[in-house]
């Protein structure tokens, strides 16, 4: 995953490793990379001038799991940089996440620089191809305004869900049902309250999962619930009644239906399919020919028994009509 060198900063011989268990990439919370879809690890130390970089790349099964595993580590008080798809910075450490990669990176002394030797360290680790490289939408869904920086969270499993303190149960949830979290935090008139948005993959699932949860007796309330197609949303905290139900009336379900349709290559683009129109035209008129060159000759020939001697064998005597203008 981790190229020889970038920006200058060279790989230390003998200092990659990679594995492919979970525990390797981190001893606390390797149940929550399982969730995310950890597929390996690779760790490895570069070094330029002196100064030594720590750099631990981790590997999942697509860019939903690396993007989820980049919310889970991320911080508050992270300042975001433009590294990869998203990035983090905090003292001594980066993190940034590209495609289905998420890289952590420690370094002895982070200057203005540092940030731009990592774009060109993302610049030259893989993107994955296909579905693999497509990040989550439903992030996409919470409302920006009053949120938190760096306080939202996709989640794929119980065990990141109980370890990020979000206020709805694993079990009322359902995992089993397929369901994709995004959570975040917002600042309202009388201190802070969260938002929980569940997509399920039918809204009839939405619907038994929310009247299961209005009839628990949930804390952190009180609680506020809306059902918008798959969507289900919950948002409780120290929010008054109107602003709870302005923040959820800001999250509607919209339907996005795609017609994939295979389309021809243009013929400028084809030139293999263009030569074999040209032979094609060439033997249809050839074939045309002999079809209207026979059609031609029998017709003469039926003519000329049918008619001897009239219209295409007259003899030779036969006199041209003419004027004698004279």
């Amino acid at each position: 995953m981790l190229p020889q060198s970038f920006s200058g900063w060279q790989l230390e011989p003998q200092s990659a490793k990679t594995s492919t268990d979970p525990v390797a990439a981190d001893p606390t919370d390797y149940a929550v990379l399982k969730e995310y879809g950890f597929a390996d690890v690779e760790n490895a130390t570069y070094e330029r001038g002196g100064r030594k970089m720590q750099i631990k790349a981790a590997r999942f099964n697509d860019a939903s799991g690396a993007f989820g595993a980049f919310t889970y580590y991320v911080q508050p008080q992270m300042q975001v940089e433009k590294i990869g798809d998203q990035g983090a910075s905090s003292n001594q450490r980066i993190l940034f996440s590209k495609g289905n990669l998420l890289v952590d990176v420690s370094v002895e002394h982070l200057t203005a620089m540092s940030a731009a030797d990592l774009r060109s360290l993302a610049d030259l680790l893989p993107r994955p191809k296909g579905n693999v490289g497509t990040m989550p939408t439903l992030p996409g869904n919470l409302p920006s305004q009053s949120l938190v920086q760096n306080s939202s969270r996709y989640i794929l499993g119980s065990e990141a869900l109980i370890r990020l303190g979000v206020p709805i149960p694993a079990q009322l949830i359902d995992f089993s049902k397929g369901p994709e979290v995004t959570f975040g935090r917002y600042r309202t008139s009388q201190g802070e309250a969260s938002m929980t948005l569940i997509s399920y993959p039918t809204p009839q699932i939405a619907k038994e999962r929310m009247a299961a949860m209005q009839a628990a007796s949930l804390s952190d309330g009180p609680f506020f619930f809306k059902r918008t197609g798959p969507f289900l949303v919950a948002v409780n905290g120290n929010i008054p009644a109107d602003e709870a139900q302005s923040l959820l009336a800001s999250v509607n379900y919209d339907a996005d239906v795609t017609w994939n349709q295979p389309t021809k290559p243009k013929p400028v683009e084809n030139r293999a399919g263009f030569i074999v129109a040209l032979i094609l035209l060439c033997v249809f008129m050839v074939m045309a020919a002999l079809v209207f060159g026979f059609a031609f000759g029998g017709l003469r020939i039926l003519a000329s028994r049918v008619f001897p001697n009239r219209v295409f064998s007259r003899t030779k005597s036969a006199e041209i009509i003419r004027l004698d203008l004279k």
